[in-house]
């Protein structure tokens, strides 16, 4: 009997700072965590690379254009499925050391607004497994099991 291999649901994530402040996103229009804050991100599609990901998704949504040089793996998060039909998710947290262009809604169908946060006093309204991870970025934790009982 062969059994098929399991799969995980792989999404990244970009830490955009300008001095002390960071980019985030209002979710909108996706059905999912709409009108809290997170940061800008996305699904890795097949075929390609997390990095390359990365750079598809932040020229969808901010339209710019970032140098996959710069880019560090700041955290991983394993995230346990938040429901009986989700998948569990591994979360790649990346800072974006240089970028071009200004930062702007592209699908304004899926993101209300844009928000410079100071990194010291987050927004209440940011999801709770991002701002976990931000937490542990800060902390210089690179790995966070989020939603697993222990």
């Amino acid at each position: 009997m062969v059994h098929e291999r399991f799969g995980v649901a792989a999404a990244v994530y970009a830490v955009l700072l300008d001095g002390d402040r960071l980019l985030l996103v209002r979710r909108a229009g996706s059905g999912y965590r709409d009108g809290l804050l997170g940061l800008p991100a996305g699904h890795v599609d097949g075929g390609e690379d997390v990095v390359a990901a990365l750079a598809r998704e932040l020229r969808e949504e901010l339209l710019i254009d970032i140098d996959r040089a710069s880019c560090r793996l700041a955290v991983l998060l394993h995230r346990a499925p938040e429901t009986s039909d989700d998948r569990e998710y591994l979360d790649l947290v990346f800072t974006v050391g240089r970028w071009a262009g200004v930062p702007a809604i592209g699908e304004p169908a899926k993101c209300s607004e844009l928000v410079w946060a100071d990194l010291d006093r987050l927004p209440v309204d940011v999801i709770d497994y991002v701002a976990a991870a931000l937490r542990a970025w800060a902390d210089g934790e690179p790995l966070l099991l989020y939603g697993w009982s222990q």
